[in-house]
């Protein structure tokens, strides 16, 4: 019989299976409830559900490995306990929520791609920048590492969401002040105090507020996809304004080469930003470089990191 192993790679097609199945618990926080173990019936009446869906849901998350079966009673995992109980100092499941909404947009995918404009079938705030803090929790710390800070006393985290790395430069001792929308700064104030960071905070809009002045750094992570290029010159054309001399503007974004195709997750996320903004895509350190020049900062380099790219402009 004729072997067809080259197809291995498109049959990952079926992976959204297991991708519904963890947005599905994580919705009904499904993993809050295993401590000390529950047997289906059990679980049921404590969320509600119907037992034969909780029951085969469940059956599913341990053969994802997610979580075991001993006998008839179902326990978290090392992975779940770690990331999917609230709680957890590495929790995601804000993430995991934020996904459930990109699920339902990206359903949209073929109208979106047939007329270039997203569809919003569905928005939640709250889970977005929570998600974001999700995600910056497990990389700020190495993301603040390979910055030189020698010589910054006061920065500026534009757009700086739920304040993670706001937090991580103001452990090192600098001044620092976030800067976002009214509904993010509520969401950053809460976890910044939960913390117990002190931080200043600025409401406004990046593309038509002023930022401030005196700010020997100026932190934009994860900004620029959301816009297009236009938008992004007009960003850090106004950074400029707030910069003291000799600062610098470090940028943050996930990265993807010149020919904006590799690597894949790049290029997905490229969609992702299709799927949800009017004009933003990933865009490579060359083109971020390219506008720093336009904007009049002389000098630029770049610090490859795992996922994301650092693009430095002085």
């Amino acid at each position: 019989m004729e072997q067809h192993d080259d197809l291995n790679h498109l049959r990952q097609l079926w992976s959204f299976w297991s991708s519904r199945i963890i947005l599905t618990a994580n919705n009904f926080r499904l993993f809050d409830h295993l401590d000390g173990g529950k047997e289906a019936g059990e679980l049921a009446l404590l969320l509600s559900v119907d037992r034969r869906g909780i029951e085969l849901l469940m059956n599913a998350l341990c053969g994802i490995g997610l979580l075991e079966k001993r006998e008839e009673r179902y326990f978290n995992t090392l992975l779940s306990e770690n990331y999917l109980v609230s709680g957890s100092p590495w929790y995601q499941g804000d993430m995991v929520r934020h996904y459930d909404t990109l699920w339902q947009n990206w359903s949209a995918l073929d109208e979106i791609v047939r007329t270039g404009k997203p569809v919003r079938r569905a928005t939640d705030h709250s889970a977005f920048i929570r998600a974001m803090h999700n995600n910056g929790i497990l990389k700020a710390r190495q993301v603040v590492d390979s910055l030189d800070l020698t010589g910054v006393a006061t920065a500026l985290d534009l757009a700086g969401g739920p304040g993670t790395y706001s937090m991580e430069l103001a452990r090192r001792g600098i001044d620092v002040t976030l800067f976002d929308l009214p509904a993010t700064v509520a969401i950053a104030r809460e976890l910044a105090a939960e913390a117990g960071v002190a931080l200043t905070f600025r409401e406004g809009d990046a593309l038509a507020d002023p930022v401030g002045e005196g700010y020997d750094l100026i932190f934009i992570s994860h900004l620029f996809h959301s816009y297009s290029p236009q938008q992004n010159l007009q960003i850090l054309e106004s950074c400029l304004k707030g910069l003291n001399p000799g600062g610098r503007i470090v940028v943050q974004e996930f990265f993807i080469d010149d020919t904006l195709t590799q690597p894949a997750m790049g290029a997905l996320f490229a969609v992702n930003m299709l799927v949800n903004s009017e004009g933003g895509r990933c865009y490579a350190p060359t083109e971020i470089a390219g506008w720093m020049g336009e904007a009049g900062l002389a000098e630029t380099s770049e610090i490859r990191l795992e996922e994301t790219v650092l693009v430095i402009g002085r």
